[in-house]
């Protein structure tokens, strides 16, 4: 709103001052900031607002070390998240950038399942929470709705090179790019291939002539399938105190760097990566979206004084889900997600490896004491600071490899 507002001062009344507005890098700034304040200083609101209704944690008996203590401390504080979030985007975004519209849509579709989800758990006593059926149906709705229009909107685009050349005059250089011609494409990024380009249209080559008005029919069960696992991920690792969030911070703070080069089109052209319009305007919802991780994180570290819930972390995993699928970097997400990958992969792991055991040797056998990945290493004896540390530091480990495939390749 404010962008608008700064605007009509800037173009209209030649306002002084008001055109720094127009810089992407500006309004990511006064987002993040505005986003921690957010986050830390009307978070303990939400807190106290949310223990004066009961919304308290009911824990399951798994016989984890310091696991009683946190019987009864709020949940639902995922709601933090997505206020911290979306206010700073309504502020400062372009409100009518199909990408920050996308974005917006996200966080309200999965925030709301998962805070009926948590609603059920904690106010109908019911332990099992939302079906997961139910869960899955919003997860597909959402897929189907963020497919369609990445696929048909005619504002999502890529950049071709046709050979012709656009001068670019500073007052102290002068640059020559190729000129963008914008263009619809399914085509992706694989990471450490010189040419690294996949349209996902080529699958359906066979088909001949005019095959690529069918790619659809893979690029949008593609789009289901990422947003679908990526979100459980991100539910999974949601267990112990700051893990979900300061992993998710860290992925998304890696994200923010693609997509802010990504939509730069003298960044993109000396980088070699594929130049997305408009996608640059992520950039402002993405250090909102870092600002409200790190304020929760206040309240979420060891010993948290709040829970995100399913509020949180569906939610959490959506939006990855889709800046990566905006930003053509989804099969990146095995690095920049790979807590999240770990995590689900032993869970599966875990459930067949126990079912095959039982049906062969008549006993289920497990590979770890307890999945996911972060409950096994409790059962070893680890603190969970510890453990939850590690897990940042391996997660940043990861965010700094994806990086290194800008050039890398």
């Amino acid at each position: 709103m404010l962008y608008y507002l700064f605007e009509y001062f800037d173009k209209t009344l030649d306002v002084p001052g008001t055109g720094v507005f127009q810089y992407i890098t500006f309004r990511s700034a006064l987002a993040f900031m505005l986003s921690l304040l957010l986050s830390t200083i009307y978070g303990k609101r939400v807190i106290n607002f949310l223990r004066r209704q009961q919304v308290g944690e009911t824990v399951r008996e798994l016989g984890l070390a310091g696991q009683n203590e946190k019987a009864g401390t709020p949940t639902m504080g995922g709601l933090i998240i997505i206020f911290a979030t979306l206010i700073p985007v309504l502020l400062f975004a372009r409100l009518h950038n199909i990408y920050i519209v996308l974005l917006i849509v996200t966080t309200l579709w999965m925030g709301t399942i998962g805070f009926v989800d948590d609603y059920i758990k904690i106010f109908k006593k019911d332990k099992q929470g939302l079906k997961g059926i139910f869960k899955v149906i919003g997860q597909v709705g959402l897929g189907i709705i963020v497919g369609t229009v990445l696929y048909f909107n005619p504002a999502v685009t890529v950049r071709t090179d046709t050979g012709r050349t656009d001068v670019f005059r500073t007052a102290n250089t002068t640059v020559v790019l190729p000129a963008p011609v914008e263009e619809k494409s399914t085509a992706t990024t694989i990471p450490f291939v010189k040419n690294n380009e996949f349209d996902y249209a080529e699958v359906l080559s066979f088909m001949g002539d005019g095959y690529e008005k069918w790619a659809w029919l893979i690029f949008i069960p593609v789009v289901i399938f990422i947003i679908t696992a990526v979100s459980n991920g991100a539910n999974l690792t949601d267990g112990i105190d700051g893990l979900a969030a300061g992993t998710s911070a860290i992925s998304v703070l890696a994200l923010g760097i693609f997509t802010f080069v990504s939509g730069n089109i003298i960044f993109s052209n000396y980088l070699n990566i594929m130049y997305i319009p408009n996608s640059g305007e992520m950039t402002v919802f993405i250090s909102a979206f870092v600002g409200a991780l790190i304020g929760f994180l206040w309240y979420n570290s060891f010993p948290a004084s709040v829970f995100m819930g399913d509020t949180g972390s569906l939610t959490i995993g959506g939006i990855i889900a889709v800046l990566a699928i905006a930003v053509r970097k989804e099969i990146l997400i095995v690095l920049f997600c790979g807590i999240f990958l770990a995590e689900s992969a032993s869970v599966v792991i875990q459930v067949f490896y126990f079912k095959y055991t039982k049906k062969r040797f008549g006993e289920g056998r497990r590979i770890f004491l307890m999945a996911p990945l972060h409950h096994h290493y409790q059962k070893k004896g680890y603190h969970e600071s510890k453990i939850v540390t590690r897990f940042w530091i391996v997660a940043v480990m990861l965010a700094i490899l994806s990086i290194i495939t800008l050039k890398l390749r």
